[in-house]
């Protein structure tokens, strides 16, 4: 009987993979994202021991192949005792089905010729479609819905990145009743240039701003 494990899903979908992924821009202008395989498994074959794949064959051969569409292949894994299959087809760098012979692809900038799928091909295909297996287990899953990181990261980047932004605000309020105070007029020029700067650098214009000359007090001496 095999073991069972509460929170496999939410386990493996917690793991940061961006340090082994690798972004291949291909032919038709998009980038693709890969997981490396050897991670994916060793990251759950560490917290499940037990965890086990199967790479599905049809008559004795790894994939299927018909002549219309091309290759495809498929793998199960096993964690807990809770199974999921996947299946991929053999694919160019440009995500284009690989047949038995060459064919053309008309675009309408030019034409396209795909190469007939090889072993190696089908061998990558395999391997890509064990990592996407395990994607259903959770494991680098945020890749193929095109995020850059899992779930609990978003939230503390993005908490991040609203702190950074009321403090940036509150800062330049402190700039604009610093100017008004000493006479200086917050101009649009002044605008485009305060945005230009980060954190550092509106706080450095802050601290500068109590060592200007106050022109409030110039144009009162002026007047008296």
């Amino acid at each position: 009987m095999e073991q069972t494990y509460p929170g496999v899903f939410e386990t493996l979908f917690s793991v940061n993979v961006n340090e082994h992924t690798e972004d291949k821009p291909s032919s038709n202008g998009t980038k693709l994202t890969y997981l490396s395989w050897p991670f994916a498994w060793a990251e759950v074959k560490r917290r499940y021991p037990d965890a086990h794949y199967e790479v599905k064959k049809h008559d004795g051969l790894p994939y299927i192949c018909d002549p219309e569409t091309g290759y495809m292949v498929f793998t199960e894994v096993t964690i807990g005792g809770i199974t999921h299959e996947m299946w991929l087809p053999v694919m160019d760098g440009s995500n284009n089905a690989m047949k038995k012979t060459p064919y053309t692809i008309k675009t309408k900038s030019r034409d396209i010729t795909v190469r007939p799928a090889t072993m190696m091909d089908i061998n990558k295909a395999i391997m890509r479609c064990l990592v996407k297996n395990l994607a259903m287990f959770g494991m680098g899953l945020y890749i193929y819905a095109g995020e850059d990181l899992p779930v609990p990261e978003q939230e503390q980047i993005a908490e991040e990145k609203k702190q950074a932004e009321v403090a940036r605000a509150e800062t330049i309020e402190q700039i604009k009743q610093a100017m008004a105070e000493k006479g200086y007029a917050y101009t649009p020029k002044c605008k485009r240039q305060l945005d230009e700067m980060d954190q550092d650098g509106l706080e450095s214009y802050l601290e500068s701003l109590s060592k200007m000359p106050d022109k409030k007090k110039e144009e009162e001496k002026k007047t008296a």
